[in-house]
């Protein structure tokens, strides 16, 4: 693993990466594993007056072996990471990063970084292709030609039904990604059809924590659809 980080800006803003290498054949995790594995995780040390503000997640894929179902990457991944500085000038950057590989087995892997950043005039050609690389394999937002139109769920809390705005006439059924509560990630779909940009889907829920209640909550959705991908949240009055 690497930590890449340009200079805080006027602001304070931190634009950050991780990256992950595993050896071919060793895959990493997205934010929700699927049935195993471990989400990565990424702690800031309070001393040095640096806050992370956000992670962000490139697109994953579906990964089975037959047995275990995860969601991760098979390939060396960058991590977009969003930071905060309390103060302007040159900051010292320590983090952790704790994150789950498998392959015939799973294993955590830890690291710690420590990265000095000067002044936002120097220039960082290296860093900044790193992360506009990186940048640009993140989902997309919700637009007019792609976006999830109606959601509803089961007052037994069994399926959910959806209505999304594809971005291509005709293709096949896209993989569709739900977020539950943190840990929880739903993707069987059932009672599908598409027809031009307009397709349905329901999602069958398997178990949630117990007594669990879904008024006010918001649960996540990613959608990919051929060599598009869009990330959204399904709120629940």
């Amino acid at each position: 693993m690497r930590l890449v980080a340009l200079p805080p800006d006027t602001g304070g803003h931190i634009r950050a990466g991780l990256q992950i290498e595993p050896k071919p054949g060793w895959i990493t995790y997205w934010r929700e594993p699927g049935n195993s594995g471990i989400p990565p995780q990424i702690t800031i040390a309070p001393e040095g007056g640096v806050t992370l503000d956000t992670i962000s997640y490139p697109v994953p894929e579906e990964i089975s072996d037959g047995k275990v179902e995860d969601i991760g990457y098979r390939a060396p991944v960058t991590l977009p990471l969003s930071l905060t500085a309390s103060s302007a000038g040159a900051v010292v950057l320590d983090a952790t990063a704790f994150i789950g590989i498998c392959k015939d087995i799973c294993i955590p892997f830890q690291a710690q970084f420590s990265v000095k950043l000067g002044t936002a005039a120097q220039s960082r050609p290296q860093e900044e292709m790193i992360l506009q690389s990186a940048a640009a394999r993140l989902p997309e937002a919700p637009s007019a030609d792609f976006d999830v139109i109606a959601h509803v769920m089961s007052p037994d809390l069994k399926q959910l039904s959806l209505k999304v705005s594809l971005p291509e006439e005709s293709g096949s059924a896209p993989d569709i990604i739900v977020t539950g509560p943190s840990g929880y990630a739903f993707k069987k779909q059932m009672n599908v059809g598409r027809n031009g940009k307009a397709y349905s889907a329901d999602i069958a829920i398997g178990k949630l924590p117990k007594n669990y209640d879904i008024k006010g909550k918001e649960w996540g959705v990613l959608v990919i659809d051929g060599t598009r991908a869009m990330e959204t949240k399904l709120a629940f009055d």
